[in-house]
């Protein structure tokens, strides 16, 4: 589609579902940094890599060792690696290219969400978000885990807490805590079961600033946009909170420290939460009034620009989405099945989700071509016209243009070598060799041992139909006997390539 007849009042979000997709039951999704691959974990413990262009299979993750449910999915800074967290408590890192597995971790409790560290091409480390327990950072190389403080405690304001690397028995339950990483990597924000937001340096398990939230309930899931300037949170009491990111992109630490030299006057919790003044601030807040309904899966489109969230009603696949002002523009309506997991491409107005039954849906956007809308002068025609051109309409040089005098230096040189950076991708390290697409490896189809039989017989029919062979071999036309022959001996794919030896009646003939 040409984006240059799109009418630009149409809006750049998907309206209805262009196509879906098959394969097993899927459970959660993640598009790599273009947006050309897909990547769909399945209930069997699988991952399916789909290449989005051509909506086929481009690379089968299959785990002998993992046999439940896929939790999450993610993709590496270039695409070279998947992460994977299942319900079997473990995370598993695959390369992409080969297919085989580079690591694998078992947790002590089920990982709900695994993010790799964004700032490194072949990251080691990841974030994971247990069922049951605080955020913990894993070190994939050596399974070595290190648990996040998810709470600052009243009696001992103290900014450092003990570092574990194991949940204690005594230790309070925890309810599930969203955690991620900022845009590259130096900080993590937890939202925790009291609403509040917490910046944690993980290298140091120091709590750095605390933003409490107006709702004051569970936040259930927390998630930056693409460029990093925008903060979302989604919480219990059925708000969708989005907050600006105060701090620059890069050196987040330094800033901190700053901050905090400029308060002396104030220790513990309010310091902290004079500091988190100072690194988020609430932009806008997004809820149905009326229905008063959960959301499930919110997210930011890939410019930042849109935000949308899934019903959490069951029996319901309705999607939400509101521009950053705060209006609603459109509510997607599909099949009456439970949306599960829910994505925005990284650069095009698509939306993909899940259902529960684990059917992938893609929604795009029902375009209206509309040139009058770009050039005035245009004239759209019921029907064709009859058009008689001017004498001098296909010269080289028209007569009509002899006369005008150029503007343009032809004596400059034209730049053909420069390749401009694309705003959604300026952090890219354009000498990091990126994945965009996978190598189709076309898969044979596997025939059952009856009709392998049955085929490699037909061939030997065919090839020797009207020789006393045939007569010998194949009684009243039917198929070769093949308790008698030396085909029963092969087995596999070679069957089909050893021919029969003739008898000395067929080579007399052929004499």
């Amino acid at each position: 589609m040409n984006a240059a007849i799109i009418d630009p009042l149409q809006g750049d979000f998907p309206e209805v579902i262009e196509e879906y997709l098959e394969y097993g039951v899927m459970k959660c999704i993640a598009f790599n940094r273009r947006g050309t691959l897909l990547a769909a974990g399945c209930s069997d413990g699988n991952c399916i890599v789909w290449d989005f262009e051509t909506r086929g299979i481009a690379k089968e993750l299959r785990d002998r060792d993992c046999v439940a449910a896929i939790t999450s999915v993610c993709w590496s800074k270039y695409g070279h690696r998947i992460l994977v967290s299942a319900a079997d408590k473990s995370l598993t890192l695959w390369d992409v290219v080969s297919g085989e597995k580079i690591t694998r971790t078992i947790l002590q409790q089920t990982p709900l969400q695994a993010r790799l560290h964004p700032g490194s091409s072949f990251p080691s480390l990841c974030l994971a978000c247990p069922l049951s327990s605080a955020p913990i950072i894993v070190d994939l190389n050596t399974g070595s885990t290190v648990v996040l403080p998810v709470s600052i405690p009243d009696s001992n304001p103290g900014l450092v807490p003990p570092p574990r690397n194991k949940i204690s028995e005594g230790s309070p339950p925890f309810s599930p805590t969203a955690a991620c990483f900022n845009k590259y990597g130096d900080l993590v924000y937890a939202g925790n079961s009291k609403g509040e937001i917490l910046v944690i340096d993980y290298k140091s398990i120091q709590v750095r600033a605390m933003v409490p939230t107006s709702g004051v309930s569970v936040i259930k899931n927390i998630v930056f946009s693409r460029n990093g300037q925008y903060l979302l949170t989604n919480s219990n009491d059925r708000t969708i909170r989005i907050y600006e990111n105060l701090l620059p992109l890069k050196d987040g630490l330094k800033t901190l420290d700053d901050i905090n030299e400029t308060l002396d006057g104030i220790d513990g919790v309010e310091k902290l939460k004079a500091v988190g003044s100072k690194c988020l601030t609430l932009f806008r807040e997004f809820q149905d009034a009326i229905t008063k309904m959960h959301w499930k899966a919110p997210c930011f489109s890939g410019d930042g620009e849109w935000v949308i969230g899934g019903s959490a009603s069951k029996g319901e696949h309705k999607i939400y989405i509101w521009d950053r002002a705060g209006h609603l523009v459109k509510i997607l309506e599909g099949p009456k099945e439970a949306l599960i997991d829910l994505v925005w491409h990284p650069v095009h107005p698509i939306v993909v989700s899940v259902s529960l039954t684990g059917l992938v849906y893609i929604w795009a956007k029902d375009y209206t071509e509309n040139w009058s809308a770009f050039a005035p002068d245009f004239k759209e025609l019921e029907e064709n016209e009859e058009y008689i051109e001017r004498e001098d309409e296909f010269d080289l040089i028209p007569e009509a243009e002899k006369v005008k005098d150029s503007d343009i230096n032809e004596d400059d040189e034209v730049d053909i070598v420069t390749v401009e950076k694309d705003s959604a991708f300026s952090d890219s390290d354009m000498s990091q060799e990126e994945l965009c697409f996978l190598p189709a490896i076309p898969s044979p189809d596997v025939l059952d041992p009856q009709d392998k039989c049955i085929e490699s017989s037909s061939k030997l029919v065919d090839s020797n139909s009207g020789s006393p062979i045939s007569e010998e071999g194949t009684p009243n036309g039917r198929a070769i006997n093949h308790a008698s022959s030396p085909l029963e001996e092969d087995a596999g794919a070679t069957r089909l390539k050893r021919k029969r030896k003739p008898s000395e009646k067929g080579l007399e003939f052929q004499a």
